[in-house]
């Protein structure tokens, strides 16, 4: 077994033991947040992170109305004016130079920081104002995965405490379990259909949209594949394009608002041509893998993805690559 698929099944047991060690923590952050209300919050991230900011992102103005946009470290020198604002930072390690050097200077500029670590007492939870851990335990997989539904796990419970969203925070109780269901589905068409696939899509919507672009990073760094994540609400414009006979495309189609439009759009792309995987819940007879119910809108996309890396990691052995030890990779990139 890869130390990828060992540590994505490990997943629900941490995400457990989180939800249990951080639940005073981020209950006292949420009443803060709550009490002086930020103006508006930014985020900085790299590669997994980056897209589980796009999650946090999504749930705070969905749940809060403040706007939340993603900020490219390399901006740290901007003469940035952020009094009333909040600058959340995430990382595994906690070491990239860029992004510590980026909360420093937003810091300066007036920003109230927090930072979502795995690695406790880091150089980036020192550069913040608040520190929040993960607990995801030692990753070893160069590909990132307990540490990434970590991150949105403790997303989730983040807003759900400062939004006071008692629904949220009740499903959150039940989530490791729906996680462990989720890692037991049969994915094993998608190995089939993907194991000489060259190129390819990946389309989800809402939160949904953050584990489409993280599915499509793991396609490139484990199994070599040209793969591109697309909103369900985008793909129709340019992308189209590139729709040829058998193209491959997965599509995520959880239960919630966004699942109807998605599953119209699958048959639509069927209808032009494409090789589509539709992965959805037990409920749609025409799926072709099926997803776990995580038992609340916001919290399917952890479901998603959690089934999402076992087959990842089947599919990456299947094409004769190491899911550990992707090609000129390393665990920790220490981007300047």
């Amino acid at each position: 077994m890869s130390l990828m698929l060992d540590e994505a099944r490990n997943a629900p047991e941490r995400i457990r033991g989180q939800l249990q060690r951080n639940a005073e923590v981020l209950a006292s952050l949420g009443a803060r947040l709550r009490d002086a209300p930020p103006s508006g919050a930014l985020t900085v991230a790299r590669g997994s992170s980056d897209h589980a900011a796009a999650y946090l992102g999504y749930l705070v103005m969905k749940h809060l109305g403040i706007p939340v946009a993603s900020l490219p470290p390399s901006l740290a020198g901007a003469p940035w004016r952020l009094s009333g604002q909040l600058a959340v930072a995430i990382s595994q390690s906690g070491q990239s130079p860029d992004l510590i050097t980026a909360q420093r200077a937003l810091a300066a500029g007036g920003a109230r920081t927090l930072a979502l670590v795995n690695t406790p007492e880091s150089p980036l939870g020192e550069a913040s104002d608040d520190e929040v851990a993960l607990f995801a335990g030692e990753e070893l997989s160069v590909a990132a995965t307990k540490s990434y539904l970590a991150t949105l796990s403790a997303g989730a419970q983040l807003v759900g405490h400062w939004a006071g969203d008692e629904t949220l925070l009740a499903a959150l109780e039940a989530l490791p379990d729906r996680l462990s269901e989720a890692a037991g589905q049969d994915w094993s068409p998608a190995i089939e259909a993907l194991g000489g696939v060259e190129r390819m899509m990946v389309i989800g919507r809402g939160p949904g949209l953050a584990v489409a672009q993280e599915a499509a990073l793991k396609f490139k760094e484990t199994c070599a594949i040209q793969a591109e994540p697309f909103s369900g609400a985008e793909v129709r414009h340019g992308p189209m394009a590139l729709i040829e006979e058998g193209y491959p495309v997965l599509v995520f189609a959880p239960p919630g608002a966004e699942q109807a439009g998605l599953l119209e759009l699958a048959a639509w792309l069927e209808g032009v041509g494409a090789r589509v995987l539709l992965a959805a819940d037990a409920g749609v007879a025409r799926r072709h893998l099926t997803l776990t119910d995580a038992g609340h809108d916001d919290l399917q996309p952890l479901s998603v993805v959690q089934s999402f890396y076992a087959m990842a990691a089947g599919l990456a052995e299947a094409r004769g690559s190491d899911p550990d030890r992707p090609r000129h990779l390393r665990k920790v990139t220490r981007t300047i």
